[in-house]
């Protein structure tokens, strides 16, 4: 059975996978979803 990151490869050269990375790629580079995603983290790390 492969492990987690050979499958996490696997999915990431898989047409499926190609689209989330250009999707995500895309959203980094827009600053209003980049700080979207940094509150996103602030929220969540302060709940511990």
């Amino acid at each position: 059975m492969p492990g987690l990151v050979s499958r996490i490869k696997a999915f990431a050269r898989s047409p499926q996978g190609r689209r989330l990375v250009a999707q995500g790629r895309s959203a980094a580079s827009d600053p209003r979803k980049r700080s979207q995603a940094m509150q996103l983290l602030r929220r969540l790390r302060g709940r511990r």
